[in-house]
């Protein structure tokens, strides 16, 4: 476990040096580090070593891990596809939901939210390279369901989040973010809580952070490769 602890202590370093490269605040761009399909003890190695927000693709998975390590000053945030007959799991016991692309989903969530619990929190999630195998909304929906989200009393409208094809050029990363960083900073003038860019994983953060990214979702940078998964969706 002491490379979890490495690995921390670089993406933090290099997260650091993006923030005061690109002129952000400090402290304005939060790590989410992507769990998903790690042991349980994998997550407490890095609870140890101060990460307290984990994002998780896999519903059945990610609920067992939440029952085991039992910390309520962990975040949990789903950050996959999100499956009709998987949305109350979701709203029951996630705080954070970075991949609402329909309104159905939505609708969903907010029904099934519990009473006691707070607003679920929620990001619209973007399909901003046109991708056929990915999920999310075309751009220029997003103001739409942005706008019927506002209105759901269990769910809290925060921001987009996108995951785009892989592109190993910086400045390019930065061309295909940029909309929709536009987008963002356009809709945050319209919704209290619209505060939430979720863009950048482990290949391409610094362009993220460069375009305003407020969280970085990051997996094999902290964890190294992944096993395979072994629960359903």
């Amino acid at each position: 476990m002491q490379s979890i602890a490495g690995n921390l202590k670089t993406v933090r370093g290099q997260i650091d040096k993006s923030v005061q490269r690109f002129q952000r605040a400090p402290g304005s761009v939060k790590l989410l580090a992507v769990s998903k399909t790690h042991p349980v003890e994998t997550i407490r190695a890095a609870y140890q070593y101060g990460v307290r927000d984990f994002g998780e693709n896999y519903a059945q998975e990610a609920i067992e891990k939440i029952k085991q390590i039992a910390a309520p000053d962990i975040t949990w945030h789903f950050i996959g596809p999100i499956q009709s007959n998987k949305t109350r799991e979701i709203a029951e016991h996630f705080q954070w939901a970075h991949s609402v692309d329909r309104l159905k989903i939505a609708i969903r969530l907010n029904e099934q939210r519990p009473a006691e619990l707070p607003p679920l929190n929620v990001c619209i999630q973007v399909n901003i390279s046109q991708e056929d195998s990915k999920s999310g909304l075309a751009l220029s929906d997003a103001p739409a369901l942005c706008n019927a989200i506002s209105t759901m009393p269990r769910l809290r409208l925060r921001g987009l989040m996108a995951i785009p094809a892989p592109c190993e050029d910086f400045e390019q990363q930065r061309r295909i973010y940029r909309p929709l960083a536009a987008v963002f900073r356009e809709l945050s003038y319209l919704y209290p809580n619209f505060d939430t860019l979720s863009i950048g994983m482990s290949s391409d953060y610094d362009a993220a952070i460069a375009e305003g990214s407020t969280i970085v979702r990051i997996g094999t940078a902290i964890f190294d490769h992944r096993p395979a998964a072994g629960f359903p969706a």
